[in-house]
C-alpha cells in the first residue's frame, strides 16, 4: 500500500502527465485559468508561471532542486500565485511568454519561468535558475525575493517597462507582403543560404547543438527535383546518412532522439518526440524514392516500427513523447558497457559487435557507450578479418539479443497524451509510407488514427487540442487544424476514401472562418472564440514543428488542385507572400514554407487513377518522388465526380485500370500500362 503524499496541490485533477508530475510538490501550483488570476488580484500578488513539458530534462532538474524543496516552495507560496503550464497543451501561452523572455534576455528554452501581473502582463522572466548561485546565474530563491521586493516597491517602473515590451511583442507578428510576389529567385537565394551553412564533414547545418533539420531537407529534395542541382541532393544524403549512423538514431530500437549536443550526431538528448520522427520518416521515404537504396527504406521502416511498438495507443492515437531519463539518469536506458555486451553475446561476437558499434572500455558517453556506426560493412569486415555475411549475421543476431535485454530495463517515462497537430504529422507519415512501401498494415494504422481523431477529438464540429484517459479538451490551434487536414489529404490520396477529403475540406473552411486575419492576412494561432490573451499571435516560423501558417498554405494548395477551388489557392498565396520577406532574412527558419512555395510555383501534376486500390499504376506513381502532385483514386463508380472535378468524364479504357496525368486540369491521353505512365510522369 502506497503511503499518502505529504502535499497535494491544484494540479491533481489535470490530465497532462507533466502537470501531474508536479501535483505533489510543496508548491501550491494552479493550472492556467481564472482561479489563479482571481486569487492574484484578490491578494495583490504577482504570478509565477512556470512552463515546460514532460520529456524536458532540465524541467525535471529544476523540479527536483527547487519545486520539491520546502524552503523554496514556502517563498513561492508566500509571495506569488504559482501556475504550471504544459507547453505542449498550451502552445498559445508558451509562445507569448517565450517571446517576452527572448526579447528581454536574448535567449529562450525550457523550463521557462515568467513573472506576471494579475492582468497577465509579464515583467520579468528567464529559463532555468539553479538552487544556488553559479555560472553567473543567481539562485532561484534570490530571484524570487528580488522580484517580490521589486513588485512591492517599484511596481510603477515594472509596469511601465512591461507595457513597452508588450508593444514590441505585438509588433513581432506583423508581416509585410513580398513586393515582387513569389519567384524561383527567392528559392535559389534560400538554397545558397543552405549551401553556406552546410557542414560538409558531418551533415546538417551549423555547429553544435544539432537538431534534425527535416523541413530544410524536404525543401532541398524538392529543389533538387525541380532544378536537378545535385548539390541539393548530396546535402540531404550526407545529413541523412550521418544522422542514421550516429547516436541520435536508436541503433537497436529505431527512431530518432530530439537532438545532438555535439556537431557529429553522437551524443543526443535522449528524449524521443513524435513530431521529429513523423517528419524524418517522410524524408527517408523520399530519399528511398529518389535513390532506390535500401538504407533509407530500412531507417524509415525501423522508425515506423518503433512508433507502432512504443507510441501507438490501442485507441489508434499516437502518444507525444518519451523521456530522456530513466531511474533519474539521462540516457541510462540506451547505453552499454563492453562487459554487458560480452555477457549477452559471448566474447567472440561481442568483439565484432563492439568494433562496429564503437563500444570501448573508455566509452563515448559518461564511461558508457552510445551505439553508433563509423564503418561500412565492407570496411569493418576487412578490419575484423571476417566475411561481410558473417559480420551481417553477428550484427543482426547481436542487435536482436541486446534489444531483448534492453526491453527488461526500466523504460523512460512516456507522455501518453495525444495531441491533434502531432497526430496529423504522424498520420501523414503512415499514410505515405503505406503507399511507398506497399504496406497494408500502415494504411490501417493511418485510417484508425484519422477515425480516432475525428471521433474523439472534436466538440460541436471543432477540433480539440489534447486527449488522455478518454477525455479530450482545449480548443484546437491553427497547427491542429492544418496538420490534421494535411494528414487527411495524404490519407485520401493513398486510400481513395472521399470521407477523408470531405473532412479535410471542412477543416480548411474552419481555418478560414475561425483563424483568418481579415485586416492584414495570415492565420492567427488561436481561433476567434479563444480565451483572450495579451497578444494574439500569428505563427510563421518553423521551429521543431512546422508553423501553422506554412502547413495551412501547403494543404490549401493541395485542396485547390483536388477540389478545383480557386479560393483555397488565394488564401495560400497570401500566406506565402506574407512570409516571403522573412524567408529572405532567415531561410532556415522556413523549410515548410519553402516547400509550399516550390509547390505553388511548379506545374503541379494532377494524377487520376481509375481502378481498384493498390493497382500497378498506383504503385508506379508512389515509386517516384513527385512532390508537386495530387493523386485521385476512383473505382469508376462516378459517385465522386461531383466533389472532384478531375473525375468528370474520366473512365476506364477497355475495362482496364486507367491513369490520367494532368496539369491545370488539362490532361494527356489516358494510359493503361506502366510503361506509358512512366513516360508521362517523366
Amino acid at each position: 500500500m502506497q503511503s499518502p503524499k505529504k502535499y497535494t496541490n491544484h494540479l491533481i485533477n489535470e490530465s497532462s502527465p507533466y502537470l501531474l508530475q508536479h501535483a505533489h510538490n510543496p508548491v501550491d501550483w494552479y493550472p492556467w485559468g481564472n482561479e489563479a488570476f482571481e486569487k492574484a488580484k484578490a491578494e495583490d500578488k504577482p504570478l509565477l508561471v512556470s512552463i515546460g513539458y514532460s520529456a524536458c530534462h532540465w524541467c525535471h532538474v529544476m523540479e527536483h532542486e527547487s519545486f520539491e524543496d520546502e524552503a523554496t516552495a514556502a517563498i513561492m507560496n508566500e509571495h506569488f500565485v504559482n501556475i504550471k503550464v504544459d507547453m505542449e497543451e498550451r502552445p498559445d501561452v508558451d509562445q507569448i511568454y517565450m517571446t517576452f523572455v527572448q526579447l528581454t534576455t536574448g535567449r529562450g528554452g525550457w523550463p521557462m519561468n515568467v513573472f506576471l501581473t494579475p492582468e497577465k502582463l509579464p515583467f520579468f522572466g528567464g529559463t532555468y535558475f539553479p538552487p544556488a548561485a553559479r555560472y553567473n546565474m543567481p539562485s532561484f530563491q534570490n530571484v524570487l525575493m528580488s522580484v517580490a521586493d521589486a513588485y512591492k516597491t517599484k511596481r510603477d517602473e515594472l509596469l511601465h517597462s512591461a507595457n513597452d515590451i508588450l508593444g514590441e511583442m505585438r509588433r513581432v507578428g506583423i508581416s509585410e507582403f513580398a513586393p515582387s510576389g513569389l519567384t524561383t529567385e527567392q528559392l535559389d537565394s534560400a538554397f545558397q543560404s543552405f549551401v553556406r551553412s552546410f557542414d560538409s564533414a558531418n551533415g546538417g547545418f551549423g555547429g553544435a547543438p544539432k537538431f534534425p533539420p527535416a523541413m530544410s531537407l524536404e525543401f532541398l529534395l524538392r529543389y533538387y527535383k525541380r532544378t536537378g542541382n545535385s548539390n541539393a541532393l548530396e546535402m540531404v544524403r550526407k545529413t541523412c546518412e550521418k544522422m542514421a549512423e550516429g547516436g541520435i538514431y536508436d541503433q537497436l530500437g529505431g527512431g530518432f532522439h530530439r537532438y545532438a549536443v555535439d556537431a557529429i550526431w553522437l551524443v543526443p538528448h535522449f528524449e524521443k518526440m513524435l513530431y521529429d520522427n513523423a517528419q524524418l520518416i517522410r524524408v527517408y521515404l523520399h530519399m528511398f524514392q529518389i535513390t532506390k537504396e535500401d538504407f533509407y527504406k530500412r531507417v524509415a521502416t525501423e522508425t515506423l516500427e518503433y512508433v507502432k511498438r512504443e507510441m501507438l495507443d490501442k485507441s489508434g492515437g499516437f502518444y507525444s513523447t518519451q523521456d530522456a531519463d530513466s531511474e533519474g539518469v539521462e540516457g541510462k536506458f540506451f547505453v552499454w558497457t563492453p562487459q554487458e555486451i560480452e555477457g549477452i553475446l559471448g566474447e567472440k561476437d561481442a568483439q565484432i559487435f563492439n568494433f562496429y558499434y564503437d563500444v570501448s572500455e573508455e566509452g563515448n558517453f559518461e564511461e558508457s557507450n552510445i551505439l553508433n556506426v563509423n564503418y561500412t560493412i565492407s570496411s569493418a569486415a576487412k578490419a575484423l578479418k571476417v566475411t561481410g555475411q558473417n559480420l551481417d549475421e553477428v550484427l543482426k543476431h547481436g542487435s536482436e539479443k541486446l534489444f531483448a535485454e534492453r526491453e527488461s530495463r526500466i523504460k523512460p517515462f512516456r507522455d501518453e497524451k495525444i495531441l491533434t497537430a502531432w497526430n496529423g504529422l504522424m498520420l501523414a507519415a503512415f499514410a505515405e509510407a503505406s503507399a511507398i512501401l506497399e504496406n497494408e498494415e500502415y494504411l490501417e494504422i493511418a485510417k484508425r488514427n484519422a477515425d480516432f481523431v475525428i471521433g474523439n477529438m472534436q466538440e460541436n464540429g471543432r477540433l480539440l487540442r489534447t486527449w488522455k484517459d478518454g477525455k479530450a479538451k482545449l480548443n484546437g490551434y491553427i497547427e491542429d487544424y492544418a496538420n490534421f487536414a494535411d494528414g487527411l489529404v495524404e490519407l485520401y490520396q493513398v486510400s481513395g476514401e472521399t470521407r477523408y477529403l470531405l473532412e479535410a475540406r471542412r477543416l480548411a473552411d474552419l481555418m478560414i472562418t475561425e483563424f483568418w486575419d481579415e485586416e492584414t492576412g495570415g492565420f492567427f494561432f488561436t481561433s476567434n472564440d479563444h480565451e483572450e490573451l495579451i497578444v494574439r499571435n500569428k505563427d510563421f516560423y518553423d521551429n521543431a514543428t512546422p508553423a501553422g501558417n506554412s502547413v495551412a498554405a501547403d494543404v490549401l494548395l493541395k485542396l485547390s488542385k483536388l477540389l478545383g477551388e480557386e479560393k483555397y489557392e488565394r488564401f495560400a498565396s497570401t500566406v506565402l507572400r506574407l512570409v516571403a520577406p522573412q524567408i529572405d532574412r532567415h531561410p532556415q527558419g522556413f523549410g515548410r514554407a519553402l516547400s509550399a512555395i516550390e509547390f505553388y510555383l511548379s506545374q503541379a501534376k494532377e494524377i487520376v487513377v481509375i481502378g481498384e486500390p493498390g493497382n500497378e499504376l498506383l504503385q508506379e506513381i508512389w515509386k517516384k518522388f513527385i512532390p508537386n502532385k495530387v493523386v485521385v483514386i476512383s473505382d469508376d463508380s462516378k459517385t465522386d465526380a461531383e466533389l472532384i472535378p478531375l473525375l468528370r468524364e474520366r473512365s476506364m479504357i477497355d475495362g482496364k485500370t486507367t491513369a490520367y496525368v494532368c496539369e491545370n486540369f488539362v490532361c494527356q491521353k489516358p494510359v493503361t500500362s506502366v510503361k506509358e505512365l512512366k513516360e508521362q510522369l517523366g
